[in-house]
């Protein structure tokens, strides 16, 4: 059997399931999450008095009479309280939800929600880059190719302190995206923090429908044949199917694979993509719920189309996530390709999403993601084999270090 039909064949066996990664919604025209489901609810009382019943036992040492104390003292008290009673309860669920110190377990009220929902619908523009919270700072996580945020210079890890005149401090990333998103052609005022040692700058943006770029190839002339991937969509499946086949018609053996700046998309996407380079029933990534249940193993399709003459590279940074740390952290496990570059983002959690009523919803933390041996990507991220980092006079120089190193690595292999 050929290359090309091994591919046609293999390909038909692939069915995208609707499973999401990691929550960190985009400001731009897509929302790239995880979800595991949203379930029906009915209202508020009703969800109290149900988790009430359920967990009462759990909750008998909890002493609720400050809740009640100070919920009374603020209604017969404050002489300016216009706040109504179904706003003071959303907000002791958030408060409730903000003493897990996740950043990615959120409640979200009804403006939020329909947010979230628009999110995933695409009904909006932006400035193409998505966004998460990192060391209780909002931080680019990755900008895309050629939208206004790349052309503005914004570089992942940059932190975000102003959005217009508003102090990103203690904002969730819901709140974040929906200042930063809104009419194209409209400006959008971000001041961002590039280095620690220098000064803020403000940066006027102004807000595009965002077109999400998904690969690119290169058969350079010293004979590396290069994938730049953007994003885990739902169509880089074939996409990147396609890439594969490319890459076998050059008859070229040193693949570079570039994932930098790549936060992620669905979890069907990276587990196929892996699958091109491991042998079937290898696992992938592992759904690690701690006690709470069984974890859930996703395991290679064994499409195994490269043999063991591949020199394999794979260059990523502080912009890879989720979908490009599952990828990454397998062939690096599997010892299938070398990683350069630098320490990857460091986002694999799983969120489900409940509708807690008809307009509010809660996306929870429910699980971690794991490496093939164990390492737990939301921890620590990834680390190369080869550490380069990427500097500021690299990139006036226009000079890329870590392309260059992977190059030279494929250049000179085996690695010895």
């Amino acid at each position: 059997m050929g290359v090309g039909e091994r591919f046609s064949n293999m390909f038909e066996y692939f069915k995208m399931r609707r499973v999401f990664f990691t929550t960190l919604l985009v400001v731009l025209f897509f929302a790239s999450g995880v979800f595991v489901g949203i379930y029906k609810g009915s209202d508020i009382k009703d969800v109290v008095n149900t988790l009430g019943k359920k967990n009462i036992a759990d909750a008998a040492e909890a002493d609720f009479s400050p809740f009640w104390k100070v919920w009374n003292s603020i209604n017969e008290k404050y002489p300016l309280n216009k706040t109504t009673d179904q706003e003071k309860v959303y907000g002791a669920i958030s408060g409730l939800v903000d003493s897990l110190n996740d950043p990615y377990t959120v409640f979200l009220k009804p403006d939020e929600a329909k947010l979230w929902e628009d999110d995933i619908q695409g009904n909006f523009g932006g400035v193409g880059m998505e966004v998460g919270i990192k060391n209780k700072i909002l931080t680019v996580i990755a900008p895309l190719k050629d939208t206004p945020a790349y052309k503005a210079n914004i570089k992942p890890g940059d932190k975000i302190l102003k959005i217009n005149d508003i102090i990103t401090a203690n904002l969730t990333i819901e709140k974040a995206v929906s200042l930063i998103r809104g009419e194209v052609g409209t400006i959008v005022i971000l001041t961002i923090l590039h280095d620690e040692g220098e000064p803020p700058k403000e940066l006027k943006i102004t807000r595009e429908t965002i077109n999400i770029p998904i690969l690119d190839t290169e058969l350079r002339k010293d004979g590396i044949f290069v994938i730049k991937l953007y994003s885990f969509s739902a169509n880089s499946v074939k996409l990147f199917r396609g890439a594969l086949k490319k890459f076998s018609a050059s008859k070229s053996s040193k693949l570079l694979l570039d994932l930098r700046g790549n936060p992620g998309g669905y979890l069907d996407a990276a587990v196929n993509m892996s699958s091109w380079f491991l042998e079937k029933g290898k696992v992938v990534v592992t759904e690690d719920y701690g006690n709470n249940k069984k974890p859930t193993i996703y395991r290679s399709q064994g499409y195994n189309m490269l043999n063991d003459k591949l020199k394999f590279v794979i260059l990523i940074d502080e912009g890879s996530a989720s979908g490009s740390e599952i990828l990454a952290g397998a062939m690096q496990d599997y010892k299938k390709a070398l990683l350069v570059g630098e320490k990857s983002y460091g986002k694999g959690s799983v969120q489900e999403v409940m509708r807690v009523t008809p307009d509010t919803l809660l996306k929870i933390t429910v699980a971690k993601w794991l490496t093939p041996n164990g390492k737990s990507i939301s921890d620590k991220g990834l680390i190369p084999d080869y550490v380069v980092p990427y500097t500021k006079k690299d990139v006036e120089a226009k000079k890329d270090t870590q392309l260059d190193k992977a190059v030279e690595l494929l250049n000179n292999w085996p690695i010895k």
